[in-house]
């Protein structure tokens, strides 16, 4: 892995793992494996940054207002913590994104960092051009996140090992990382990455 890297943890949130409003299946065995991407980047002294999801409780997201989804990760709420079990060191950068009522901001690109500056901006600054990324959910804001990050011009490796999806329909998560693959993406696990 080269020095100019960043992890990109998305959306591990409480609502996303089971018992939460809108959980991922099986969302919260990722977070033991994560930590341990997260060791192999703060060892290295690479940037670790981490999205969440971050509703108004009224927003055209949720259903009672026009969207798809029950409502999770309100601002403020237990469901909208980053899962207890999941070790962000103090350095992380937090992206917060989908606070804006009428936008639905399932990308990390569409969040920014505690001084409102955007991740492609961030990144920018500390000329990152390699992203790794996991987390939640597959087929909706981690697919969001790499397209965004390819559009943007980043090179872009999923952590294939560090994801769930949802599946709404079935094969929703596989056709994801299709996708991904298709638009440039690459794919590796814990055991193949050399740091």
């Amino acid at each position: 892995m080269k020095k100019n890297s960043a992890l990109v943890i998305v959306d591990v949130q409480n609502d996303f793992c089971p018992g939460g409003a809108l959980p991922v299946p099986e969302g919260d065995t990722i977070v033991p494996i994560l930590n341990k991407y997260i060791e192999k980047f703060q060892k290295a002294g690479l940037p670790i940054y981490a999205s969440r999801d971050w509703h108004p409780e009224k927003t055209k997201h949720f259903k009672a207002f026009g969207g798809l989804w029950p409502p999770h990760c309100v601002q403020g709420t237990k469901g909208a913590e980053f899962h207890p079990d999941l070790k962000l060191p103090k350095e992380t950068t937090i992206l917060t994104k989908g606070e804006d009522p009428n936008e639905d901001s399932y990308s990390g690109f569409q969040a920014h960092d505690p001084e409102k500056i955007s991740l492609t901006e961030s990144l920018r600054k500390k000329k990152v051009k390699n992203l790794y990324v996991g987390g939640l959910a597959t087929d909706y804001c981690v697919k969001a996140t790499v397209l965004d990050a390819l559009k943007e011009g980043f090179k872009v490796t999923v952590l294939i090992d560090a994801i769930r999806g949802v599946d709404v329909k079935s094969g929703d998560s596989i056709n994801a990382l299709k996708e991904m693959e298709k638009k440039g993406a690459e794919t590796t696990m814990l055991k193949d990455l050399a740091i």
